[in-house]
C-alpha cells in the first residue's frame, strides 16, 4: 500500500525563517486549489491563468504562452549578479482520484497523483518571498513554470523557446515532492539521478492458422515469447555488473482464440539506464535479438524504437550547494539521503544538459498520517508541511548561488 515504511522524523521547524511559516497556510492553499482542478500536458490553462495572476498581482514580470501554458517569470535583485533558474513543472495524470479529501479532484478522470500541484505552490512562494526581498540576493532568478513533464515533454519546446536566455541562466535548480522518502529528508546527490527513458514497439509476423496443425504456421505468441526471454539477457550479459540499467516488456499482445496460432504479436517495452554511454547500444543489442529470433523461426518484425529523456545528471558544484543549504533546513538524524537514485525520468534532464544544475527529492510521506502512498497511486498524497521546507530551501539556494563565483 505505501511507498515508505520509514516514519517522519521529528521536525524541527525552527530552520524556516518566521516569514515562509506565515506563508505556509496560503501556500497549502494554493497547492490544494491547483490540486481540484488537474490539467494533463499542455492543456494546463487554469493553472497557467491562476499562475499568472498572481504574479500580475505581485507585480513580477513574467511570460505566458511559452510552449502552449508554460511560463516563465524573471525576479531580478537590485545587486549584479549570476541567473539561477528554479523549474517546476504542473501538469497532472490521467488518474482517478480516490482520495477523500475536500480538495480532491473535480475533472473527472485526472488527478495530481505526482505532486505536481505542489511543485507548483512552492514555486508560487518562492517567487512571491523573492519579489519582497530583491536585497537579500544577487543577479536574477528565473522561475519556471513547464507544461507536460509526464508526457510528451514540455522542456524540450521550452528550452527551444528561449526560456534560459534574456537573461542568460548560468545553472538550474528544481526539486520533485517524493513519497519514496519520509519527511523530513532530502534526496541529493551529484552525478546521474534518475534514468534515460527510452522505448519500443516490436510487431512480429508469423503466419496463423489452426491450433491443432502447428506445423503449417509461424507461431507469433512462440517467437514473442522467445524473445521476452532474450532480452532479459541484455542487461545480465552485457552491462558491467556495477552499472544499471533495465529492459522491461510491459505489454505482450496476441491471438484472438485458445485454438487459433496467432500470425502476429505485439511486444511494448521501456528502457533505462543512468550512463549516458549506453545511448544507442540497448537499442542495437534489442534489435540484434528481435531480428535474430523472428530469422531462426521464419518470421518477420516492425520495430519501433524511440528515446524519451536522456539520464538527469546533476553538477557536482550546484549539488553540493543545494546539499548544504538543505542540511539547514532538515536538521535530523536522516537528512540528508544521497543514496536515493530512482530508475523512474524526468525531462528536466533536457535542462541539465543545457546548464550546470541539480533536481533533488524532498521527502514529503507521512505514513502514520496514511500519506505514503506511491506516486501515480489514485490515493497519492503527501505531508503539506513540505511545502514550506522546499520554499525555505529554494530560498536559501537563491541566498547562496553567487557564493560560488566568489569563490571561484
Amino acid at each position: 500500500m505505501v511507498a515508505t515504511s520509514i516514519n517522519p522524523l521529528n521536525i524541527d521547524l525552527s530552520s524556516i525563517r518566521a516569514e515562509i511559516q506565515a506563508l505556509q497556510p496560503q501556500i497549502v492553499q494554493w497547492r490544494r486549489k491547483i490540486h481540484q482542478y488537474p490539467e494533463l500536458g499542455f492543456k494546463e490553462q487554469l493553472t497557467a491563468q491562476f499562475i499568472s495572476q498572481k504574479l500580475q498581482e505581485w507585480g513580477i514580470e513574467h511570460q505566458t504562452e511559452i510552449a502552449h501554458t508554460g511560463i516563465v517569470a524573471t525576479i531580478r535583485s537590485h545587486k549584479i549578479g549570476k541567473v539561477l533558474a528554479i523549474r517546476a513543472d504542473m501538469d497532472a495524470l490521467p488518474i482517478q482520484e480516490q482520495n477523500q479529501v475536500d480538495y480532491c479532484s473535480k475533472h473527472d478522470g485526472i488527478m495530481h497523483a505526482c505532486g505536481h500541484d505542489g511543485h507548483t505552490a512552492i514555486a508560487l512562494a518562492t517567487a512571491y518571498y523573492l519579489a519582497q526581498h530583491r536585497d537579500d540576493f544577487a543577479g536574477s532568478v528565473k522561475i519556471i513554470f513547464q507544461p507536460a513533464e509526464e508526457a510528451p515533454g514540455g522542456a524540450k519546446p521550452m528550452i527551444a523557446a528561449g526560456v534560459l536566455t534574456n537573461p542568460d541562466v548560468d545553472a538550474i535548480i528544481g526539486l520533485h515532492l517524493w513519497n519514496n522518502l519520509p519527511l523530513g529528508t532530502v534526496g541529493v546527490r551529484e552525478g546521474a539521478l534518475m534514468a534515460a527513458v527510452e522505448c519500443f514497439r516490436a510487431r512480429i509476423l508469423g503466419k496463423g492458422g489452426h491450433g491443432a496443425m502447428p506445423h503449417q504456421t509461424v507461431d507469433s505468441v512462440v517467437v514473442g515469447a522467445q524473445i521476452v526471454s532474450a532480452l532479459q539477457t541484455i542487461v545480465a550479459r552485457n552491462v558491467d555488473p556495477i552499472e544499471s540499467a533495465v529492459v522491461t516488456v510491459g505489454e505482450f499482445h496476441a491471438g484472438t482464440a485458445l485454438n487459433i496460432i496467432a500470425d502476429t504479436a505485439q511486444l511494448n517495452g521501456t528502457v533505462r539506464y543512468f550512463n549516458p554511454k549506453f545511448a544507442g547500444f540497448l537499442q542495437q543489442k534489442i534489435e540484434q535479438i528481435i531480428a535474430g529470433i523472428c530469422s531462426s523461426y521464419g518470421a518477420k518484425y516492425d520495430l519501433e524504437y524511440w528515446q524519451l529523456y536522456p539520464p538527469v545528471i546533476n553538477n557536482a558544484e550546484i549539488a553540493q550547494l543545494v546539499r548544504s543549504q538543505a542540511m539547514k533546513v532538515v536538521e535530523t538524524p536522516l537528512g540528508i539521503v544521497p543514496e536515493c537514485q530512482t530508475m523512474g525520468g524526468e525531462d528536466m534532464s533536457f535542462f541539465l544538459q543545457e546548464v550546470p544544475g541539480c533536481y533533488f527529492f524532498l521527502g514529503a510521506a507521512n505514513l502514520p498520517k496514511n500519506l505514503a502512498y506511491p506516486h501515480h497511486h489514485p490515493r497519492f498524497d503527501f505531508d503539506e508541511t513540505a511545502l514550506m521546507m522546499g520554499v525555505e530551501i529554494f530560498v536559501r539556494c537563491v541566498e547562496n548561488f553567487n557564493c560560488l563565483f566568489v569563490q571561484n
